[in-house]
């Protein structure tokens, strides 16, 4: 870990931090987490694809880990997030690159391959496909207790979170979303509360990654990330190139999902990916099931992922 480094580059008025491993003449890879998640979440795969000939790049978003907060967090758009990506890659003289991205990292990955066609060279997502438009109105026949439909609502989980340290708040997010069920809340409960605190974290995260985790969040709160996602998703992100109804991501693609990630549970997941419909917008997807894979597969099975990720990059490579 201690061979990765830690800068700053200032794009679009905010000071993003960037950890990077690697040579700067080897092809790029630009790693994007999810939520509740930070750089950090891509340790394992960073020094792999490092050892492996790359130069592995993993920025925090804006407002979240050692990343500026903007100035108004609630305005912030999945938009920025393409921007910046895009600005970060600018600025580091990175004019191709492969992308890989985590949870809504997907999401922020694909919208950059839309914009950006000619400097992606394969994208790689774990645990979220390419989304269609429309994709998230599914949603809406989930219970009013579905902690996306919570997290939407303004103050409801500020409220919640409120109620505890950053680090307990990470912990019970990778503790729900650990399991094979959608956290569903009852109807006078709140998220949070779906986790008992005696229960332990996953074997394969430690009292270490979460102080890791905890200590960001506590710098950052969660604010901006309770923007982005939870309340971007009826944002359209679509390419100025193609139609909003048919964007098309051309490249080599890859997803990697576990077969008891919760996400498989969303309405109308499971059969829009094995039905083949996800080839209507990635016609080059290959998809890796991964036996008992969670939702953060790469942290519980690095070494699986990351084969799967040097030999996708292996055969792509530029």
């Amino acid at each position: 870990m201690e061979q990765i480094k830690h800068t700053y580059v200032q794009v679009n008025g905010l000071k993003l931090h960037v950890a990077e491993i690697g040579s700067d003449s080897s092809p790029a890879v630009v790693f994007l987490h999810g939520f509740p998640e930070i750089w950090y979440t891509w340790r394992h795969q960073m020094i792999a694809v490092a050892n492996a000939g790359f130069r592995a790049i993993a920025p925090d978003y804006r407002g979240y880990g050692l990343s500026d907060i903007p100035q108004q967090p609630e305005k912030t758009l999945f938009a920025d997030l393409v921007n910046d990506t895009a600005s970060i890659l600018d600025s580091l003289a990175i004019s191709k690159v492969f992308v890989i991205g985590k949870d809504f990292g997907a999401m922020v990955g694909y919208a950059f391959a839309l914009f950006h066609p000619e400097k992606v060279a394969g994208i790689i997502t774990l645990g979220v496909p390419f989304l269609p438009p429309g994709f998230h109105e599914s949603h809406q026949s989930l219970p009013e207790g579905f902690y996306i439909r919570r997290w939407k609502e303004p103050g409801r989980a500020e409220a919640d979170f409120g109620r505890f340290d950053a680090k307990t708040v990470v912990r019970n997010v990778y503790i729900m979303f650990s399991k094979s069920e959608i956290p569903i809340a009852g109807e006078n409960q709140e998220i949070m509360d779906l986790v008992d605190p005696s229960v332990p974290l996953p074997s394969w995260f430690t009292e270490e990654d979460l102080s890791a985790y905890g200590d960001l969040y506590q710098k950052s709160g969660f604010q901006t990330p309770l923007q982005v996602p939870y309340r971007s998703f009826a944002e359209n992100v679509g390419s100025p190139q193609q139609g909003v109804d048919d964007p098309k991501v051309e490249g080599p693609a890859l997803l990697i999902m576990g077969e008891e990630d919760y996400v498989f549970k969303f309405p109308g997941m499971e059969e829009y990916l094995k039905s083949g419909e996800v080839k209507k917008y990635v016609p080059n997807l290959e998809i890796v099931y991964l036996p008992q894979g969670c939702h953060f597969v790469h942290e519980q099975f690095p070494d699986k992922v990351n084969q799967l990720i040097l030999d996708f990059l292996t055969r792509n490579k530029y």
